[in-house]
């Protein structure tokens, strides 16, 4: 009696190399780069009008009268605040409108299905994430810099904390699409943690002029950090040492991250 053989499953075919699931992850990502590409008059020419708006109206009312502040003309403090907030709003509302909508419209089981582990949902997510930052951020920059007609003093300092805003926030987004169950859930956490967040984190002003405690509680939140590092890579001025955001913010997007893993590897709030 021959043996009986056993037919190769789709998944062991996929996994095979490196044991990643590299053509899954790739339709994941390129999924969730089209997905707000299709509808780039909303998530990417908005916010960008958004954020010149804010120029616009704080170089009207404040006009000349303002003074400097850390030292620099207050166009050119405000600038990296405005670029972050946008990129910190980008990446959160990338991931948790995707993972609601599907949630939502019942269509959740066409990502769960496919033989996708939980670090490949999470990076195909994350890669939506970062390209739509990533693309807001660098058109804001542009402009940035020929409005204020300034050069980026370290570069690498503002890619680094562009990206991580990127995985913070995009992770965060996960998070909050996992919990979420229907849109005035979602809304509700964009409006009352994320906003305030990214308002609140020196993105208009200098933690330094705050009174105590104020002050001390601005240096507990991770997303001063961010805005704090971005303004150091593109001014070469920051409130906090640099050295110490980029150990905070690291330590906050692994902690995040290694969440949202779990709670997709678990199915937590997604498979029932």
């Amino acid at each position: 009696m021959s043996p009986t053989i056993r037919p190769e499953s789709p998944a062991m075919g996929v996994r095979r190399f490196g044991r990643v699931n590299w053509l899954g992850l790739r339709t994941l990502a390129t999924r969730e780069v089209m997905r707000f590409m299709a509808v780039w008059q909303q998530t990417v020419f908005a916010p960008l009008m958004t954020a010149a708006l804010f120029v616009l109206i704080f170089a009207l009312a404040m006009g000349q009268g303002r003074g400097q502040v850390m030292g620099l003309p207050y166009l050119v403090f405000l600038g990296p605040g405005i670029l972050m907030m946008t990129v910190i709003q980008n990446a959160f509302a990338n991931t948790s409108s995707s993972i609601t909508s599907a949630k939502v419209q019942g269509n959740i089981v066409d990502t769960l299905m496919p033989p996708l582990s939980a670090g490949e949902l999470l990076a195909g997510y994350l890669a939506g994430s970062v390209a739509r930052a990533g693309l807001v951020g660098a058109v804001i920059g542009t402009g940035m810099v020929l409005v204020t007609g300034r050069g980026i003093a370290h570069p690498a300092w503002a890619l680094a904390f562009v990206l991580l805003a990127a995985l913070m926030l995009g992770g965060l987004g996960i998070l909050a699409g996992i919990l979420a169950q229907k849109f005035d859930q979602m809304a509700a956490i964009s409006n009352f943690v994320i906003t305030p967040l990214s308002f609140l984190s020196g993105t208009f002003y200098s933690v330094q002029a705050l009174p105590e405690p104020f002050r001390t509680l601005s240096h507990w939140n991770p997303v001063f950090y961010l805005i704090d590092g971005a303004r150091y890579g593109v001014t070469g001025v920051s409130d906090a040492p640099v050295g110490r955001g980029l150990l905070v913010c690291t330590a906050v997007v692994a902690l995040v991250l290694a969440l949202a893993w779990r709670w997709l590897k678990s199915g937590y709030r997604m498979k029932a």
